[in-house]
């Protein structure tokens, strides 16, 4: 049992020798741990250390510089640019504290501090080559910054993506950098990867104005404005001088008030009301992609309203290369053009929307193009004799009598060659016009599209417009011959 207590206190003497009661050997021994495991590149095991010498000799400029190091390695340059500003507070000669703090203040896009502490390590070590790397770095972000300005001020923002990029290649910490990519993303349409850098930066800075902003214009770009309007209160909370926030707040509120006025005119048939307010409305915010393709498809139906059929294909038009997947701007403009009588247009966009929507509705309307482009491909009785297509049969008659007369080859027969066969042509034609809608069977097959050559019994080339007219006049026709799909020249019919 003695020789026990004696191992134990003899145990405890050896360990007294090795751990130093003294605060400066022992913080000089927590330093010299703290750099073996630096060396192997075990940074978050040494950062205790590093901070344990510190505290026991907190005016050591050196402590301050390992940590600052020890930051840098972990990636948090705040960190370890206030621990490297406080190693050169307590010692102004300590160069590696000067070099750190150029290092964060480039990796932060902090370029005054930056080169600050370059003019200080040129003053303490001139011609130093340990600081060769950081000086491209600064130069390479000074040109950056200054291209990124230009770009902005000309509103090219995909050059200002890309020179953000070049600048977080160097400043891969810099929030300042992160959110001018994110607002020209957002500009550019690109609001997902703009919504995930703002969020990159507000997860560990929570008030951060400008990220909050860059949150706002996207929402208000997704028209999404009440929630936009909600942002950019929140920023102003923050930031009451936020010069962004408060212009965007302004033309969110201006945007919103005049689509819904715009609506407001359209429900109560205010046309010309509603369609300069949709108008006012679309030069508030070109950027604004969404609701600006709303804006024009709104204009289209006020357009079409007024039977302005070419001016609301033109705002479907736009709508659409704002958003290629409205649905809605896309058959607009193919009932537009049915109207205009622009069939081939109309199937090609009642195509696109069958392959976008699948429904029975869109379907029909498909069917319904065909069928109009293909009576649009025949000839066009109605129009031929100068009849309504609701013409009843006495109409039809009628006009057909009109027609004939007027173009009776006996009418032309000292007309020149060219002008005898064009008012034969116009002959045939009114009496093959007339042959058709003056049979019920035939004129149903003819509005429903169906082409009369397939059908038995069907008016074609060979028939003799002379007997059809004689028929028609009755007593009134004299004969005449008409062979080879050509009129002779010896008629003996009286007009009266």
């Amino acid at each position: 049992m003695v020789d026990l207590v004696v191992d134990l206190s003899m145990d405890v003497s050896d360990c007294e020798e090795i751990i130093p009661k003294n605060p400066e050997k022992l913080a000089e021994l927590k330093k010299e741990n703290g750099n073996q495991f630096f060396k192997a590149q075990q940074y978050r095991s040494a950062l205790p250390l590093y901070t344990e010498a510190i505290q026991l000799c907190p005016d050591t400029a050196a402590y301050y510089g390992n940590r600052a190091a020890c930051y840098i390695m972990l990636n948090n340059f705040r960190d370890a640019l206030e621990d490297a500003r406080r190693s050169v507070q307590l010692d102004p000669n300590f160069t590696k504290g000067y070099q750190r703090i150029l290092k964060c203040g480039i990796a932060l896009g902090d370029l005054m501090t930056a080169e600050n502490a370059a003019r200080k390590i040129a003053e303490l070590a001139p011609n130093s080559p340990s600081i060769k790397n950081e000086a491209e770095s600064l130069t390479a972000l000074k040109q950056q910054e200054l291209e990124a300005q230009k770009a902005y001020e000309k509103k090219d923002f995909r050059k200002v993506v890309y020179c953000m990029d070049r600048c977080l290649d160097h400043a891969p910490s810099c929030a300042r950098y992160k959110i001018l990519k994110a607002e020209c993303l957002a500009f550019l349409g690109r609001y997902k990867e703009a919504m995930e850098l703002a969020n990159g930066i507000l997860h560990f800075d929570k008030g951060n104005a400008d990220a909050i902003y860059v949150r706002g214009i996207c929402l208000f770009y997704e028209d999404n404005i009440d929630t936009a309007v909600s942002h950019f209160q929140q920023v102003l909370r923050f930031a009451p001088d936020h010069k962004k926030a408060v212009e965007s707040y302004k033309r969110a509120k201006q945007l919103k008030k005049k689509k819904d006025d715009g609506n407001a005119a359209f429900k109560t048939n205010r046309l010309q009301e509603a369609l300069d307010l949709y108008t006012e409305a679309l030069t508030i915010d070109p950027l604004n992609r969404k609701t600006n393709a709303k804006l024009y498809f709104n204009r289209a139906i006020v357009l079409s309203r007024l039977r302005k059929f070419e001016d609301a294909v033109a705002d479907c038009t736009m709508a659409l290369d704002l958003d290629d997947t409205y649905l809605k701007a896309l058959l607009r403009r193919a009932k537009c053009y049915m109207d205009l009588g622009e069939y081939e247009d109309a199937v090609r966009d009642y195509e696109k929307a069958c392959k976008m929507d699948k429904s029975r509705e869109n379907k029909r309307l498909l069917q319904e193009a065909k069928i109009a482009l293909k009576r649009s491909k025949r000839k066009d009785y109605y129009k031929i004799l100068g009849v309504d297509r609701n013409a009843t049969d006495d109409e039809i008659k009628k006009a057909y009598r009109k027609r004939a007369l007027v173009h009776h080859p006996d009418r032309h027969a000292n007309a020149t060659e060219t002008e005898r066969k064009d008012q034969e042509k116009k002959f045939k034609e009114v009496g093959e016009a007339y042959g058709i809608l003056s049979d019920p069977k035939k004129k149903v097959r003819y509005d429903s599209g169906q082409d009369m050559e397939d059908f038995d019994g069907g008016f074609h080339d060979d028939i003799d417009p002379t007997q059809l007219f004689s028929s028609v006049f009755g007593n009134g026709a004299s004969e005449f011959r008409f062979s080879s799909g050509r009129f002779s020249n010896n008629f003996t019919f009286k007009f009266n």
